[in-house]
């Protein structure tokens, strides 16, 4: 079936094809029955506006693109919430591709912005981006680095700085006593993993006979945890950490289930420190001490230095944005807290 167009609005409401155009565009030029007349015909035939196409002829899109590392994780939903907050508030939307710790499911998202020439791309990397990125930029489309931060410094960014969460996390569990570190995390290759682990180990580094065992996962979901969670279980006491730092929540949550699962006691035994406080969080068996990130307000921030950089006001606004993190202390780590919180 052919798509209904303007010309077939125009002879249903008997009125001609700038009629429908003025009506459905620019309403205040013509009488107010026009207007009537000519929407109910363009709803009896289920005619919908060509807009993309229109904004596309008129070198516009009307979209930011937005690519994340898992929608899965609340942490990147709410950095996507906190873009669209502030695109929708300059008529915009957002276009989001989610690599679901895929690099090339991440490269194909970057070709699809190219193609549909988004206005502007927000990159919360998780491969190597680099080139595609540069591509993006000779096509005049540009980029903000989200949760992320480039190492050339060329490119606009909005992060956290993961080593004082990272840092924040274990000293935590070391100023309550604990003295085997483990952190279990996503690969070292992705940033801001490397950079939590680097200020864990910069925290144990300064109380002698502390120790930190790195734990290395492809995945990290609350499964993957629970797996983790078990297998320390399953050590001897003695071989076992005392206490726990996590690249996710979703996967201390997880550990939290198999640790609890196997009779080891959380914090009593092993102390267990999340990263993101997603809302899971607090309402966790034992409610897990987490590391916040202030993630609508980031992918909000984010957005909004993309628009600057669009409207072409960029040199009126900070180029690299960086939060700080806060701990929220609760039963994970100190038994029968309420929920406190640790400023960076």
């Amino acid at each position: 079936m052919r798509r209904v167009g303007i010309r077939d609005v125009a002879a249903r409401a008997g009125v001609s094809i700038s009629t429908v155009s003025n009506a459905l565009n620019r309403p205040q030029l013509v009488s107010e029955a026009l207007v009537d007349r000519v929407r109910q015909a363009a709803d009896q035939l289920g005619y919908v506006p060509l807009q993309a196409a229109r904004q596309l002829r008129a070198g516009r899109s009307g979209l930011l693109g937005m690519t994340v590392i898992n929608i899965a994780n609340p942490f990147f939903a709410e950095l996507v919430a906190g873009a669209e907050d502030a695109a929708s508030a300059s008529g915009l939307r957002v276009l989001v591709g989610n690599s679901s710790d895929d690099a090339a499911k991440e490269r194909d998202h970057l070709e699809l912005f190219e193609r549909v020439q988004v206005e502007g791309a927000l990159v919360s990397p998780f491969g190597e981006t680099g080139p595609w990125l540069e591509r993006l930029r000779r096509r005049g489309i540009p980029v903000v680095m989200v949760d992320s931060v480039d190492e050339s410094g060329e490119l606009p960014s909005v992060s956290l700085d993961d080593v004082a969460g990272g840092r924040m996390a274990a000293r935590h569990l070391l100023d309550i006593g604990r003295r085997r570190l483990a952190f279990v995390g996503a690969r070292e290759a992705v940033r801001q993993v490397r950079e939590r682990l680097q200020g864990a180990r910069e925290a144990v580094a300064t109380v002698p006979g502390t120790t930190l065992e790195p734990i290395w996962t492809e995945q990290t979901t609350s499964e993957r945890g629970i797996a983790f969670g078990e297998e320390l279980a399953d050590r001897a006491p003695e071989d076992r950490p005392d206490g726990i730092v996590t690249s996710n929540d979703h996967l201390a949550i997880g550990v939290l289930h198999g640790l609890v699962s196997r009779g080891v006691r959380v914090p009593e035994d092993v102390a267990v420190v999340g990263y993101d406080d997603i809302e899971f969080a607090a309402i966790a068996t034992v409610p897990l001490t987490s590391v916040r990130q202030p993630s609508r307000e980031m992918g909000r921030t984010a957005a909004e230095l993309l628009l600057a950089l669009i409207s072409g006001e960029g040199d009126d606004v900070p180029r690299h944005v960086v939060y700080q993190p806060e701990l929220m202390v609760r039963a994970s780590t100190v038994a029968g807290s309420s929920r406190t919180t640790v400023g960076g």
